[in-house]
């Protein structure tokens, strides 16, 4: 998870990445409600957010649930993990997902032991995890669970309606895993799996869009050197006039359970 590119991307956008949201309080609570309600987390529930980065939905779930036992809060930057609120009810993990999982003969004490977990959240990180080791990352996730755990995995669809450029675009639908293929690889785990789409109104001033892009917000514009970066702001800034925009932010949520069914 979050190798190369990808963790110098974390690692530069560290410092301002909440400041990206800040446009939308409202998505960021919708967000952390949504994972709450999916997940039917109660203050008795062991917690963990992998792939947390500075815990911007973490804090709000934390506040909602107010769960007797800390949330384990895993990612692989250093960085991220030291925008963490200093909060007894955040304990933060710096490790990956496929060290969590026990994946490519990591040598990593498992920090989250076999069936200590009664729900775990992976909100839009799955995609950093090389096809190759997504099932047994899975697999080891599920296995943190215990008897009646969730394992809730938050993805963007293969199709969105994002006002990025052509490109970014294209290498998006590229390469985002499938929720389908996510959820069959669910059940070969062992868990009984549900896929509910879930979505949200989005308006944003096509200025600060701008911005966001050319601070390359999501991890995908990370894989666009400056030239194209700037080329794909003109190209957004051309083909919308408008000077608001607005679109769905539209997510599946892939959820698993052991020892009864999510549906």
């Amino acid at each position: 998870m979050a190798e190369g590119a990808t963790a110098a991307h974390y690692e530069r956008l560290a410092g301002t990445y909440d400041l990206n949201w800040t446009y939308s309080d409202a998505f960021v609570e919708w967000m952390a409600g949504e994972i709450v309600d999916s997940l039917s987390l109660t203050a008795d529930d062991r917690i963990a957010d992998v792939g947390c980065g500075t815990g911007l939905y973490t804090r709000r779930v934390l506040r909602l649930v107010r769960p007797r036992t800390p949330v384990l809060c895993v990612d692989p930057s250093a960085a991220m993990l030291k925008q963490l609120s200093a909060d007894s009810g955040l304990r933060p993990i710096r490790a990956s997902a496929e060290e969590i999982a026990g994946v490519g003969g990591t040598t990593v004490p498992p920090v989250i032991p076999p069936g200590s977990l009664d729900a775990l959240v992976i909100k839009e990180a799955i995609h950093h995890v090389a096809l190759a080791d997504r099932p047994r990352t899975i697999a080891g996730l599920a296995r943190t669970l215990d008897s009646f755990g969730r394992l809730l995995i938050v993805m963007l669809p293969t199709r969105i309606e994002y006002p990025l450029f052509a490109a970014a675009m294209a290498r998006f639908e590229e390469l985002q895993p499938d929720p389908a293929d996510i959820a069959d690889q669910m059940r070969a785990a062992g868990l009984s799996v549900q896929v509910t789409y879930r979505e949200f109104a989005l308006r944003i001033p096509k200025s600060r869009y701008l911005e966001m892009v050319g601070s390359r917000y999501m991890s995908l514009l990370s894989m666009f050197d400056d030239a194209e970066i700037a080329a794909g702001v003109a190209e957004i800034d051309a083909a919308h006039a408008e000077s608001v925009l607005s679109f769905h932010d539209r997510f599946a949520f892939v959820l698993g359970g052991r020892g009864r069914s999510t549906s």
